[in-house]
């Protein structure tokens, strides 16, 4: 088969697989401190009792726990900030083998942490484990987006959040408490990730390196074609070697792209913003608010054991991203994140009413699972796993590493308002405070009906063309131009023609309009 063709050999599978052990990190991470709450708590005021032979005060025990919980979105700004720098100097694979000695410190730190009677311990080790999650954020889809072909490279991009909501699954169902959630085994539960750090430092050397870093960045072109040829599983790879090194030849009359370059720079300014937007999409929808409440939700709905109503929501979490897996080479990311974040909308909506109904009549909290079950798929239709791996698609070789720094670092600090101020909102607003994600919700699908590109089908290059077009003046109101879209739309899924003319969808959505 032709290497334009795109399939997937098993020279692409297993390096694409290595690297999501380091997103089935970030996952795990993510899920493992939220099981054994009430015992690490405990843990703390042993620790103050064992020091100062008196208990801890209450508003101290919460400002441990909330620094325990929030330092590790504090670490990922860290990690993601620095994935430029790593990911051109060591280039991609060496990286994530490198970045994999955070993981091993601050899963160490973890699981002495009750052995050294130190709660310092495990929040140093829960920051360090954020700087490696940081790094896994950016590093895992640029590699992965890197390798695979364009044809693929939306359904292998997907395996990034995949390999995340099975890590959340993971921690959860080992945080049961007879499992290793228990006053013993904890330690074991934070500290497994030196497990999957082990292996991903085993596996990683059998990796190729990136071929487009090897040629455009390192300039080995003899080393680049033989990569490829493997990945491919074709001898015939010219197509991709020409692009690169077109792109190779341009990024040479190109200074370097600093952060700051990518605002000032006419060209990097709107694909920047709207990789920043796409990240507060997913951070914001409301996904971290859904799970906070859904323990509470199953227990008033009559569960009778709400924890395993909780794994359930992870169980669809894991079902759904696989679906859409499967979904984003045939409809496209633009669509995908439309209907994720409209039906996550409608889901919000059901959500409110269900809760302030659910204490007239108990059938209002069965209509608040399924809202929430339906949340949970629709958030990983779309705006689960198409923000990491789009922004790599939006940038070409030269502006990508800094593109990706500020969008993870964007993301992250995005969850971290979301830990620190959720609690507050909730206690304020109730369950009227689905409200604030419904209004977030409808903002970001308005941006990404107007704003974002369709890119599907397209090679790097020429999407970043399209931001390089001369801008032209569009006074249509918003009801011609949502008439235009649906028309043109309609007429390019019946002609077959919607990846052999993307630049029409591209004027269509407004990113030649106005900047």
């Amino acid at each position: 088969m032709e290497a334009d063709k795109g399939r997937l050999t098993c020279n692409l599978a297993f390096p694409v697989f290595v690297a999501s052990i380091g997103s089935l990190q970030f996952g795990y991470n993510t899920g493992v401190i939220n099981a054994p709450e009430k015992i690490i708590r405990s843990f703390y005021n042993d620790t103050f009792i064992h020091r100062y032979q008196k208990s801890i005060s209450n508003e101290l025990l919460l400002s441990l726990w909330s620094l325990s919980v929030a330092i590790f979105s504090i670490g990922g700004m860290v990690g993601s900030l620095s994935v430029g720098f790593f990911a051109n100097k060591f280039g991609r694979r060496n990286a994530m083998l490198l970045v994999n000695i955070t993981a091993l410190l601050g899963g160490a730190f973890m699981a002495l942490s009750k052995l050294a009677w130190s709660p310092e311990m495990l929040i140093i080790g829960r920051f360090i484990i954020g700087i490696f999650s940081g790094f896994a954020t950016g590093l895992v889809p640029m590699y992965i987006g890197e390798l695979a072909p364009t044809r693929l490279r939306g359904a292998l991009g997907t395996l990034n959040q995949l390999g995340i909501v099975v890590g959340i699954l993971i921690a959860q169902i080992l945080g049961l408490e007879f499992i290793l959630g228990s006053v013993t085994l904890w330690p074991v539960l934070l500290g497994l990730t030196v497990f999957l750090s082990i292996i991903q430092c085993l596996l990683l050397p059998l990796c190729p390196e990136s071929p487009r870093y090897l040629l455009i960045v390192k300039g080995e072109n003899a080393k680049a074609e033989e990569i490829l040829q493997k990945l491919r599983g074709a001898a015939d790879i010219q197509k991709d070697i020409l692009e690169m090194k077109e792109e190779s030849a341009r990024m040479a009359q190109e200074k370097p792209v600093s952060f700051v370059e990518l605002f000032r720079n006419r060209q990097y300014r709107q694909p920047i913003v709207i990789a920043i937007v796409l990240q507060l999409s997913q951070q914001l929808s409301g996904i971290n608010a859904v799970f906070y409440y859904s323990t509470n939700i199953f227990e008033q709905a009559g569960v009778p054991m709400p924890v395993y109503a909780t794994i359930g929501a992870g169980v669809v979490n894991t079902v759904f991203t696989v679906v859409s897996l499967f979904l984003v080479e045939h409809a496209g990311r633009r669509t995908l994140h439309l209907i994720g974040l409209g039906g996550m909308a409608f889901c919000a909506l059901i959500v409110t009413i269900a809760l302030r109904f659910q204490v007239v009549a108990k059938g209002w909290s069965y209509v608040s699972i399924v809202a929430i079950f339906g949340f949970v798929a629709l958030f990983e239709i779309g705006p689960g796993p198409i923000p990491w791996f789009i922004v790599a698609e939006l940038f070409s070789q030269g502006p990508r590493p800094a593109a990706m720094a500020i969008s993870g670092c964007s993301n992250w600090t995005a969850n971290f308002l979301v830990g620190i101020l959720f609690p507050y909102a909730a206690a304020g607003c109730g369950p009227y405070v689905f409200l604030i994600f419904l209004a977030l919700l409808i903002f970001f699908f308005i941006f990404t009906f107007f704003k974002v590109p369709e890119t599907k089908g397209r090679t790097f290059e020429e999407i970043a063309k399209d931001f390089q077009q001369p801008q032209i003046s569009d006074n249509r109101s918003f009801s011609e131009k949502l008439q235009h879209f649906f028309l043109c739309h309609c007429c390019s899924k019946s002609s077959g023609a919607e990846s052999s003319a993307p630049h029409n969808n591209i004027e269509l959505t407004g990113v030649k309009g106005a900047e």
